[in-house]
């Protein structure tokens, strides 16, 4: 084990030894645990440039492909691995990529070859159920952990499978029964890791989600979804400069990777920002007046009764109408305008002075104007959208819980939520968008 002031010979692991085994593959890992994440990336992209010139060795192919695998340079890692044929090490890590890829079929095969190749079959088999669960083939995963669970049992990866096969259940008290169980197995289990800190998020424990995805970091491979929502939840702290720092760990890896890129300029363009505590304060008492009903004031029954027949709910329903609008309402006369006036004023407000300019007061959804279909579609919870931690903290902080909430909605009032960017935005109207509807005002 190396100590922290350490420096592992990374260019000797890579190119210096006769073969590439496991011994090579753990301190590559050190390498990358330790620090030397760059100097490992360099070594790798080194090899891949020889590689892509003629240079086809297998004992280059297979160290440069593990090495990319490990800093997550997935589609290198299968270009390599493809190249090393009858290796059960070269096998396995290639089904590994493979599954990062996405490419399921293709690595159910892979870590076949890798049993007959004679790398670790246990583990190798508890990997292929969960790339046969990623095709949706629940019922045969579930009987693939069972013709290990002799052996696998003890394994972190055994419960991390059986969660996900619970997750995928619909049980989640299950799946986090079983991925807790996995950690406490092995405490560095970046895939359980992974999955307990989104489950923390979706829930809002924020700070318990962010110690998590810093554990799930903590050894290679690097999981570049981790590092993106470590760094949405940094910023949502408004830790900006660890945030940062996340986003541009994931540009190393992938300098074209877009959202990574548009957060980072989102957190360069906040820096910008000037923030004024007392305004920001004053700012929220505001809004806590804006929404005091009505009803705790004491009115007459005829001002009461108008507003209650106008719609009017609160005190920021009153700031958006004018003197005139009241006035137009039936048996609304001046003394109820000056009764609602002092009211007004007691607070601090008055009439009209957030009277929209070009759009409509009332903007709520007419159910009986829809379709059983449409309404079917807006009554699905805005969590079935799927969206990026940041978008999904916006829909929090406002109190959008399904679709016809959202679609209430305009850009301009998702962007005065905290953190919620046009990036964010973007994604919304992109989701909306797929399944046929817009944001009002869209």
């Amino acid at each position: 084990m190396v100590t922290v002031t350490e420096m592992i010979d990374v260019q000797g692991i890579l190119r210096g030894r006769t073969t590439f085994g496991l011994d090579e593959v753990r301190e590559l890992q050190e390498a990358v645990t330790h620090d030397q994440h760059k100097d490992v990336t360099q070594g790798i992209r080194e090899l891949l440039e020889e590689i892509e010139q003629g240079d086809t060795s297998l004992q280059k192919s297979l160290a440069a492909g593990i090495g990319a695998y490990m800093v997550g340079l997935h589609a290198d890692a299968v270009n390599c691995l493809q190249q090393v044929k009858d290796n059960g090490l070269a096998s396995y890590y290639l089904a590994n990529a493979q599954v990062a890829l996405g490419q399921f079929d293709e690595a159910i095969k892979s870590f076949d070859r890798a049993i007959e190749g004679g790398y670790d079959a246990v583990q190798s088999t508890l990997l292929k159920a969960g790339a046969v669960r990623a095709v949706g083939r629940i019922d045969e995963a579930e009987e693939l952990l069972r013709s290990v669970a002799r052996e696998g049992a003890t394994r972190a990866e055994y419960s991390y499978q059986y969660g996900c096969i619970y997750s995928d259940r619909g049980d989640t008290y299950g799946a986090i029964e079983y991925f807790e169980r996995a950690v406490d197995i092995d405490p560095h289990h970046a895939r359980a890791l992974f999955s307990l800190a989104g489950i923390n998020s979706l829930h809002g424990n924020d700070q318990e989600s962010i110690r998590l995805y810093e554990r799930a970091l903590s050894r290679p491979p690097l999981y570049l979804g981790a590092l993106l929502n470590l760094g949405l939840l940094y910023e949502d702290s408004e830790n900006y400069r660890a945030a940062a720092y996340c986003f541009r760990k994931v540009l190393e890896v992938y300098p074209n990777h877009e959202r990574a890129a548009l957060y980072l300029r989102d957190i360069d363009a906040s820096h910008d920002m000037y923030f004024d505590e007392d305004v920001m304060k004053s700012q929220r008492r505001l809004n806590q007046d804006l929404m005091t009903p009505v009803t705790d004031f004491e009115l007459s029954v005829r001002s009461r009764n108008c507003l209650q027949k106008m719609g009017v709910r609160n005190l920021g329903d009153l700031t958006e109408l004018s003197e005139t609008d009241l006035l137009g309402g039936k048996n609304f006369g001046e003394t109820s305008l000056i009764e609602i006036r002092e009211m007004m004023e007691s607070k601090g407000l008055r009439l009209g002075q957030s009277a929209p300019r070009d759009k409509p007061r009332d903007y709520q959804i007419r159910n009986d104007d829809l379709s059983p279909q449409e309404q079917a579609l807006l009554n699905r919870p805005v969590a079935d959208l799927n969206l990026s931690v940041r978008a999904r903290k916006c829909m929090s902080r406002l109190g959008i819980n399904t679709l016809a909430e959202l679609t209430s909605r305009t850009p301009d009032e998702l962007l005065e939520s905290k953190n919620f960017g046009v990036t964010s935005l973007n994604e919304v109207r992109r989701k909306l968008t797929d399944i046929g509807i817009k944001l009002r005002n869209d």
